[in-house]
């Protein structure tokens, strides 16, 4: 019954073969013959005949299988391994052998089935090895284990005659062998696989074979492009050794070969923070930069510019503009980009661009975004590494500027025709981060464009931020490009941190604002702080780490809370984010590393408290919460200065007080205002310790704080001091101290002193 199962499969798959009928026949008989061999020999004459009568290529899956089935799961390892270590007894020369296996291997990697074998895999490092040493290496590690190691039966000049004819690798053998190694990157886990077992080191030796050069960079730049951070953390030493060496070769090329080059060296760059710690690259990509002068100042098709404009972004994002030329070439490099970008964006509505377009694009992207960063920092304090663009002139800045306000008018353009359909597309999502990274840096050109788009961005914002961890296309696309949310998998927030600067910014100004709050932008961010505060909480309980997105969220609610008061009492956002505030508060207070965040939430409950109503009944409990810990946090910032000397910020705060001060004097004319709204708060106050230990600081130092941090500490004392007798009288005791608080002239007025 076996048997005759087997023939009816045999039958079965003769239809799916790309084989003539003669073909077929005969191979059905080999098959047969494979099937019932009795020995080795016979297995080798059946496969000898099947390899030779139809190429890999040609045979379908279920051929494939029947082929793995009959010849069992060890025996194309084991012909390789016999051909190089243990030849004697096998009955065939060891380069026939050899050709066997690696032909038999090669076939059965045609099926991803197949490929995914555990028998298939193990001859992964063999086949490496073969590649970048050469047969000889085996058999000089057998030849160095000793006759010990031998196999019994194995011969002394008989073996050593046959093993001596596998000299090198024929180019069959050489191809088949590059074949299993790409199917086996095509697996799931197959470039991880590749890594740990040697596929880098072996590679990079591989590429000095001049026979096959070229497949061993192919293969390795494949890898590369999905393992680059892996593989330069483990073999840093060889992949900047074969780096350089692509360099020199980069440099030493003609125009046309250098043209075919630029898409290889950019497989072979290091992430940038490899490539800071060697100098010797340093000096390479600055010799690489000099090729390409001529090369870009030349006259290229579309076709042509795209690779060096790519590489060229590449280049950028390792060391910057520092060694890319003069002002003047890197001038022409921005204005290249910027055309290549605006040729391909004005285009009618329904021609999107190539993939290979798509691909140019991009990296036309990141030197705008370099660029911009350049000119609109031109004239501040120069950096450690002065690059050329940062000395342009005002008016070289100024070209600068318009040339990509002018690409940036076609970003709006393109983003305008996108509709929700395509908001999983990886190629828009480049283009909304580049023109995030405009807007981060300047909103007052293309205002009314930019306004008239923000419905667009925040809706694909909010998309992603409720759908974006279920697409995989975008998580590919960041990982390769190295854009993700702080260098881990996509999680949907992106779209919106890439956003937030901006948003900041327009939340600020009055038509943009209303516009955003027309589209629940508020809500949004919310929303965002949520999940991203639930996100930190489920890393860790002990170590939190800070997320400056955060920061700038709560910049753009804030904005919102002191210029929209009637929005903040109707939108029931802000009810969610007071129980929000209420809930993170406490335990930011114990995260020294989040100081600057719980100086964000702190301001932003006080700013929404201040425009509540008085209520008649009870406190809510959150809400008491909120207030008992902002009164806490809020008192922890100053110290007593010692002798006459002024306030002083305590060791707490004073890593982070550049960046929380003006959220803290803020909090304080807000706390103010709450205590005038509520006047239950000012109970809390005396409870709480707040007033006692203001009033202790201030009359225990010579001087008051700064003069704007005085002012905030006035406002919220005479706050108090108006609407509770008893913390009047304190502060009016207090006061007879003298100190710094004695000299309060707002405050001496609200508690009846004559100055």
């Amino acid at each position: 019954m076996g048997d005759q199962a087997a023939d009816e499969e045999e039958q079965g798959a003769a239809g799916g073969r790309c084989l003539s009928e003669a073909q077929t026949q005969v191979l059905d008989r080999c098959l047969h013959a494979l099937r019932h061999a009795k020995n080795d020999s016979q297995t080798l004459a059946a496969l000898l005949l099947i390899t030779r009568l139809c190429p890999a290529s040609q045979l379908d899956p279920a051929t494939m299988r029947q082929v793995f089935e009959a010849v069992g799961p060890a025996l194309p390892a084991r012909l390789l391994v016999t051909a190089l270590r243990d030849a004697g007894g096998a009955g065939l020369p060891p380069q026939e052998l050899l050709s066997l296996g690696a032909a038999l291997l090669a076939a059965l990697s045609t099926d991803p089935n197949m490929a995914a074998r555990p028998q298939l895999l193990a001859t992964v490092p063999l086949l490496l090895s073969l590649l970048a040493d050469g047969p000889g290496s085996q058999q000089q590690n057998r030849a160095e284990a000793g006759p010990e190691t031998r196999p019994r039966g194995s011969g002394g000049e008989g073996e050593e005659s046959r093993r001596s004819e596998v000299k090198s690798l024929d180019e069959a053998v050489v191809a088949d062998c590059f074949q299993v190694l790409m199917a086996v990157l095509g697996l799931l886990r197959g470039p991880e696989r590749l890594l740990a077992q040697g596929a880098v080191p072996a590679l990079c030796r591989a590429t000095g074979q001049n026979r096959f050069h070229q497949r061993a960079l192919s293969l390795l730049g494949c890898l590369l492009s999905r393992t680059r951070e892996e593989a330069w953390r483990r073999h840093p030493a060889e992949l900047l050794s074969l780096l350089l060496g692509l360099c020199s070769e980069f440099c030493r090329a003609t125009d046309p070969t250098r043209l075919q080059m630029c898409p290889q060296l950019v497989r072979f760059l290091p992430p940038p923070e490899v490539a800071q710690q060697s100098a010797e690259l340093r000096e390479a990509v600055g010799r690489v930069w000099a090729a390409l002068r001529p090369t870009l100042q030349a006259k290229l098709t579309p076709k042509q510019i795209g690779p060096v404009l790519v590489l060229s972004a590449c280049l950028l994002d390792l060391y910057g503009w520092e060694s890319v030329g003069p002002a003047r070439f890197c001038c022409l490099l921005v204005n290249r980009a910027c055309v290549e970008v605006r040729m391909g964006l004005e285009e009618p509505p329904g021609n999107d661009p190539s993939p290979e377009l798509q691909n140019t694009l991009t990296g036309c992207y990141r030197i705008m975004e370099a660029a911009m960063e350049q000119a609109c920092t031109a004239g501040d304090a120069a950096p450690p590494h002065r690059s050329a663009l940062s000395a342009l002139s005002l008016q070289q800045s100024r070209q600068v500027l318009e040339v990509l306000q002018e690409a940036f008018s076609a970003v709006i353009f393109y983003l305008q025709q996108v509709e929700p359909d395509r908001f999983s597309d990886p190629f828009v999502l480049a283009t909304f981060r580049a023109l995030c990274a405009w807007l981060a840096e300047e909103t007052s050109c293309l205002k009314e464009e930019v306004t008239a788009l923000l419905p667009f961005l925040i809706g694909y914002a909010r998309r992603h931020l409720q759908e974006g961890a279920a697409e995989p296309s975008l998580s590919d696309w960041t990982t390769r490009l190295s854009v993700s949310e702080g260098g881990g998998a996509w999680t949907g927030t992106g779209a919106l941190r890439y956003l937030l600067p901006a948003l900041c910014h327009l939340s600020a100004e009055d038509t943009p604002r209303k516009v955003l709050l027309s589209v629940d932008a508020p809500a949004l961010l919310v929303d965002f702080l949520i999940r991203t505060w639930t996100d930190l909480r489920g890393q860790s309980q002990t170590a939190l780490p800070r997320d400056p997105s955060m920061e700038t969220a709560c910049s753009a609610l804030l904005n919102v809370t002191v210029t929209e008061p009637d929005s903040i009492r109707k939108d029931p956002c802000f009810r969610t984010l007071e129980a929000h505030l209420s809930e993170a508060l406490p335990v930011l207070m114990n995260k020294p590393r989040l100081l600057v965040l719980a100086a964000n939430y702190c301001t932003l409950g006080l700013m929404i408290g201040r425009l509540k109503a008085p209520t008649g009944g009870p406190v809510d409990s959150g809400q008491r919460r909120f207030f008992s810990v902002t009164l806490r946090f809020l008192r922890g910032a100053l110290r007593p200065g010692s002798g006459s000397g002024p306030v002083q910020v305590s060791a707490d705060w004073e890593e982070s007080w550049d960046e929380a001060a003006e959220l803290w004097r803020l909090s304080l004319q807000a706390l103010g205002g709450c205590v005038r709204a509520q006047p239950w708060l000012s109970g809390l106050i005396r409870d709480e310790g707040w007033l006692r230990h203001t009033v202790g600081v201030l009359t225990q130092s010579g001087a008051a704080p700064e003069r704007h941090s005085q002012e905030a500490l006035e406002e919220a004392l005479c706050a108090v001091t108006e609407r509770c007798p008893d913390c009047r009288r304190e502060v009016r005791e207090a006061m007879r101290s003298g100190g710094a608080l004695g000299r309060m002239k707002r405050l001496k007025a609200a508690v009846g002193l004559k100055d």
